[in-house]
Parts: structure tokens; sequence; C-alpha cells
């Protein structure tokens, strides 16, 4: 099959069991790496049951509506299991860092600035200009924060129009970034440039706030056991997945009919917000944004070896 994505018909896809069996590696890997470090996640507590019983629903609307015979049925199916996956994924991949967090030595915060100050990036200009204007501040909020709104869009965008070979290229290199960037992120842990850079109070405290600087030196310590899904931290600097994930959000709104530029300009307004609010060096989003494109090529590749037209269960 051609690897060229628009020769493909629009119905090629993954079979479910390589769906499923992708997320269930990941869930294996994520569990190894806990029980290595000593980390657990407490399934029974009562503020991770509302991201499991929202898996199991997404999860279970496919069948339901597999029985139905109105229009919307088909969609809503194909659009409830598009993002299950990517839920689950994006889940899979949040506690990952935790253990690889705690398994990581060292900064990497004065080689990622050098790149930065080659590059004449100035980290700072920015972070003191967000932090006297509250405009910029509620702008570089709402637009760092769209990255849970965008693909949301994107996979209903597909689901209604039929797209899963799109919508399964999509989750592909999503998938594929998560791994390049949890494997990267080993070798090169960071507290980030807000830490490693201002000196003394800090007038404006971004999304991501420091919590590298709070919580990678207690996991490595070993002080820090127990994983709570309602609190989840960004401990990823470099590369940086907000920008993997933008670079994947504009190549896949390209394929999303009359929402493609309101997306792609979203996106860019995130990747925009992204050194300040997401506290990251431009190297960050430079690594993250090749990673995002090695996730492209592969996800294309996957398609074109393993897709194919039946329908999913």
């Amino acid at each position: 099959m051609s690897l060229n994505i628009s020769e493909q018909p629009a119905d090629v896809g993954f079979a479910p069991a390589l769906l499923f069996g992708a997320l269930g590696l990941s869930l294996l890997a994520c569990t190894a790496l806990l029980w290595k470090t000593g980390l657990r996640v407490d399934l029974l507590r009562p503020g991770n049951l509302p991201y499991f019983a929202a898996l199991a629903l997404l999860f279970a609307v496919k069948p339901v509506l597999a029985t139905r015979q109105h229009r919307w049925a088909k969609p809503g199916a194909e659009f409830a299991q598009y993002v299950g996956f990517f839920m689950a994924l994006s889940l899979i991949g949040a506690v990952t860092t935790y253990p690889l967090a705690a398994l990581s030595h060292g900064f990497a915060d004065a080689w990622l600035q050098r790149i930065d100050e080659t590059l004449h990036f100035d980290w700072l200009a920015w972070y003191e200009a967000a932090a006297r204007h509250r405009s910029l501040q509620l702008l570089g909020i709402a637009a760092y924060q769209s990255i849970y709104v965008i693909p949301a869009a994107i996979l209903a965008t597909y689901a209604l129009r039929g797209q899963r070979r799109d919508a399964h290229r999509f989750l592909a290199a999503f998938w594929l970034s998560a791994i390049l960037t949890l494997s990267l992120y080993i070798f090169m842990p960071a507290v980030g440039p807000l830490s490693y850079l201002w000196k003394g109070t800090i007038p404006y405290m971004p999304s991501s706030a420091i919590w590298q600087e709070t919580i990678i030196p207690p996991l490595r310590a070993h002080q820090f056991t127990l994983i709570n899904l309602n609190e989840l931290r960004g401990l990823v600097s470099a590369p940086s997945f907000h920008t993997a994930s933008g670079v994947l959000y504009i190549a896949m709104a390209w394929r999303t009919g009359n929402l493609r530029w309101p997306l792609i300009g979203l996106s860019v307004a995130m990747l925009f917000s992204v050194p300040v609010e997401g506290t990251h060096y431009f190297s960050d989003m430079i690594i993250g944004a090749l990673v995002a494109l090695v996730g492209l090529i592969g996800a294309s590749k996957l398609i074109a070896r393993f897709g194919t037209t039946r329908p999913l269960a």
C-alpha cells in the first residue's frame, strides 16, 4: 500500500487487535516502571474513579450504538472510541513520566539554555512581558489549555466525515510521539527556565508552575510513592510534548475541511503560549517539533503496512 495518505481509502485503519494491543503494551510498560520504582496508583481512590468511569463509558458506546440504525450512530460510536483511545494514551503517558523521573539523574537545564542562547532566544524577555500584562496571561492560558479542545474537534470532524484512516493516523502519531518523548525525557530532565533562570519573587505563576523542581527530587529520593490521577503534573521539559502535540494538530487539522484554518490558528496560538505557560526552553520546543515529525512519518508507515478496510469491531 502506498505511503501517500491521500491515495488510501478513507476507511483504511488498524484492526481492533492492533489498537488495543498498542494500548495494552503501553499499560504494561507503565506498570513495569511503576513496580520498578515503587510507585503505585490507588485505583480505588475517589479522585481516580471518574477517569476509569469515563474510559469505560467511552469504550462501551461503540458496541451499544453498533445495533442502532440512526444516521448519527456510526459517527457517534467512532468518535467515542477515538476519544477513548486518545484519553487512555494521554493518561498512561502522564503517569509514566513519574517513574521515569524517579529513574532519571541530574538536570539538563544548562545545556538547554545554552542552545537557547546560541539561537538568541531570550526566555526571560518573554516571561517578563507576560508578567507585566494580564491580557497576555489570559490569552496564554486559554491558548495553552486548548491542547484538550483541538484534538476533540479534529476527531469529531473525522468521525462525522468518515475519515477512519486520518483518525487512526492521528492516534498512531500521538502514540509514537509519546513513546519518543518519554524515551528522550529520561536523558534530559530539567527544572525548566522559570526555576533555572528567574531569581527572586515570582510575579506571575504560569500554568505549568514549577512542578519539576518540587516533584522530581522527592521522586528520586523515594519520598513520593502514591500517584493521584486527579493531581498529575507536567514533569517533562524536553522534549516539549505540548509542542509535539501542536505540530501534530496542525498536520491533522489540514484534513478537517472548513475547520482547517480555525484549528490551525488555534494550534499556532498554543505554540506561542508554550514558552511561558509551559515554562519551556525554545530548545525543548525544537526537540518536541522533531518528535512530532518522526511520529507523523512513523504513523503513515504503520497505516501503509498494517491498515485494513475491515470495520472496527
